[in-house]
């Protein structure tokens, strides 16, 4: 799964690439032993999506320019949305910036508040979120674009004030609002894109769409194929 994020990120033209990794990290890192470009962070304590970040501030925390946040089990990332995710941020002069998805069955994603402006006001986790939360279809699956500094400067201030007492990466938002930097949230996923893969239902279902990618190519070049779930 995380072979194609990273290939993804490459041909969107990503120059360095950080992998945190936690439970199983030397089979996870045994798997691309041979990539070069793959820098290494390890999260002693999975204390949550704010905290794996932290574990790259000795690599990033000096760095002026652009930084993707993005998840490993997410495999039906495309190229395309994250290019236009960087184009907009920088049309809009962004400090943060998300992608967001619009789903018929949102549980278990985070749900995106907006104002009466239209604007995002907060991002809330589906077991923290109130029953009229629950109702919104528009959902975070966490694809992010930070200018860098100020997204290390946010993190330092994430305090695990939650249900499941962790560091969310989604209250770094309320952070650079509250510092009066603008963000930017617009619905630039397709469906699939906002599968995170976490049981073998889903993993099953992802290959599917997998198969389905791999067989359009060649059905457009003119091939015929019978079953396109299983090119």
């Amino acid at each position: 799964m995380l072979a194609y994020v990273l290939d993804a990120c490459r041909e969107a033209g990503v120059a360095r690439i950080y992998v945190v990794v936690g439970f199983g990290a030397e089979q996870v890192k045994q798997q691309f032993r041979g990539a070069e470009d793959i820098v290494w962070a390890h999260q002693a304590e999975q204390k949550g999506t704010a905290d794996a970040v932290l574990c790259c501030k000795e690599y990033l925390q000096d760095f002026e320019g652009e930084t993707f946040v993005l998840c490993g089990d997410g495999p039906a990332i495309r190229t395309e949305t994250l290019q236009t995710v960087v184009e907009r941020h920088r049309a809009e002069q962004s400090v943060m910036t998300l992608a967001t998805a619009v789903l018929d069955d949102p549980t278990g994603y985070g749900r995106i508040i907006r104002g009466a402006d239209g604007n995002i006001q907060g991002i809330v986790e589906h077991g923290d979120c109130t029953s009229e939360q629950l109702g919104i279809r528009e959902v975070n699956p966490s694809y992010y674009l930070f200018n860098n500094k100020i997204l290390f400067e946010a993190l330092e201030k994430v305090r695990p004030d939650n249900v499941k007492k962790e560091y969310y990466l989604t209250d770094v938002l309320s952070v650079i609002l509250g510092a009066g930097h603008k963000v930017v949230a617009f619905t630039a996923l397709r469906p699939e894109e906002a599968v995170s893969v976490n049981t073998k239902e889903q993993l099953s279902e992802m290959e599917k769409i997998i198969q389905q990618r791999l067989a359009q190519k060649p059905m457009n070049n003119g091939v015929t194929i019978a079953d396109s779930d299983n090119p």
